[in-house]
């Protein structure tokens, strides 16, 4: 049975929304949770029925959002340090975490190392397309600077994880640009470009669009660029939300379409809600290891768990490593 290791701390909600979040998952797949943090905080919030289903690992320290990311290395008593230790040790299969972004990577790839032939790993989100299946967009935020050779090998690893983890059949992967052509792109995405020529499943350089429009399975970007798409993505799908409900309340015949509308505004709210997603997996690590929104709530780190359930349940790591040693034997 898989186990995973929970930051029960680090949320900006604190352990509460964690705690209901482990339970949901219980209910409906089996694992075996191990929740770190400050016992005295935890054990109230627990039901009795589930103290014997979920082990808790004691840690008082908490890292903040305001914390530097590198100083987790350091603070080996932190809820998230000894979550990531856990994996490291082979006592979990995988880390779930809503706290410090920045931490969790950092600990991911310095405790958990990398897998061989990964240059840097990189950070998955999944945005919905109108072909009603996600499109596996990466790297979101764990590297801000990347060379061609780390865009390349995104796009390798964003392909085995769209084929292992999200079952779908040779998916199309796009170089993200500012448009289609193969003269397009900064130095960096022309020379990535030129690596990812003849891969399978590389259809060229993707714009903007086409992460939305289900034209392309993957999408890969650097780190910089990634987050504020996500971001971007994030902000425009509040906005439209909260102008759908501005735009009700001011119009009569808006409410009577609204209320004959509700099925398909529950959808659109369902395919737009990160707590749908639960988080994004840090790829390219011994392990798995899930990065969870600061503002998770119960669903969210809900579908954070089975997401680190389903990434251990394949064999995306190994798929990976087998991929990377052929295109460099193609590359030398």
């Amino acid at each position: 049975m898989v186990t995973i290791a929970i930051d029960a701390m680090g949320g900006d909600f604190g352990p509460e929304p964690i705690i209901k979040g482990c339970i949901l998952a219980l209910k409906k797949k089996k694992f075996i949770p191990i929740l770190v943090g400050k016992k005295s905080e935890i054990l109230p919030l627990l039901p009795k029925r589930y103290r014997d289903k979920i082990s808790i690992v004691e840690a008082d320290d908490v890292i903040s959002m305001s914390d530097a990311a590198t100083d987790a290395v350091k603070r080996k008593e932190s809820t998230i340090y000894k979550a990531v230790e856990l994996v490291r040790n082979g006592e979990a299969d995988g880390v779930v975490s809503a706290g410090h972004s920045g931490a969790t990577m950092t600990l991911a790839t310095l405790r958990l190392g990398r897998l061989a032939g990964v240059s840097r790993p990189a950070l998955v989100t999944l945005m919905p397309t109108k072909m009603g299946r996600r499109s596996v967009v990466l790297d979101v935020g764990a590297n801000v600077d990347s060379k061609p050779e780390h865009l390349a090998q995104f796009a390798v690893m964003g392909g085995c994880y769209a084929e292992d983890v999200l079952k779908i059949k040779n998916p199309s992967i796009g170089l993200l640009a500012n448009g289609e052509e193969p003269s397009k792109g900064n130095e960096v995405t022309k020379a990535a470009f030129k690596l990812l020529q003849g891969y399978r499943g590389f259809k060229g350089n993707v714009e903007g669009g086409d992460i939305f429009n289900g034209s392309c399975d993957v999408i890969t970007c650097d780190g910089f660029i990634g987050n504020l798409v996500l971001k971007t993505s994030e902000g425009v799908a509040s906005t439209i939300s909260q102008l759908i409900k501005d735009y009700i309340r001011k119009s009569p015949v808006a409410i009577t379409g609204a209320l004959l509308m509700r099925k398909v505004f529950k959808l659109l709210k369902k395919e737009i809600d990160y707590a749908e997603i639960g988080g994004a997996p840090l790829i390219g690590i011994k392990g798995c290891a899930i990065v969870s929104h600061g503002k998770s709530n119960a669903k969210a780190i809900e579908n954070a768990i089975y997401q680190a359930i389903n990434y251990v349940d394949t064999s995306v790591n190994e798929h990976i490593i087998s991929r990377l040693n052929e295109v460099k034997k193609k590359v030398s």
